[in-house]
């Protein structure tokens, strides 16, 4: 059951839905909505509870940084 990512066309919410069916209409949490824009969206891999990652002693933001496009830990590959 995946999680998508949605924009609303009509009030620009940006909200998350857990789809069950794929025929399952989906409506903005906001405005009831129900014309909206499927987003591309990127997973976080899991960082242990005290934010370092897998061994090595850096924080997850030190190994991963955020970039300037927005796409954040692992990004979109367009750096």
């Amino acid at each position: 059951m995946p999680i998508y990512e949605y924009v609303c066309e009509d009030c620009k919410t940006r909200f998350e839905h857990l789809v069950l069916r794929s025929e399952q209409r989906v409506a903005c949490p906001a405005c009831g909505s129900k014309r909206h824009a499927l987003q591309f969206s990127v997973f976080a891999a899991p960082a242990s509870a005290s934010g370092a990652s897998a061994g090595n002693g850096k924080s997850a933001e030190a190994a991963f940084p955020t970039r300037s496009c927005g796409c954040g830990a692992g990004g979109c590959g367009r750096h």
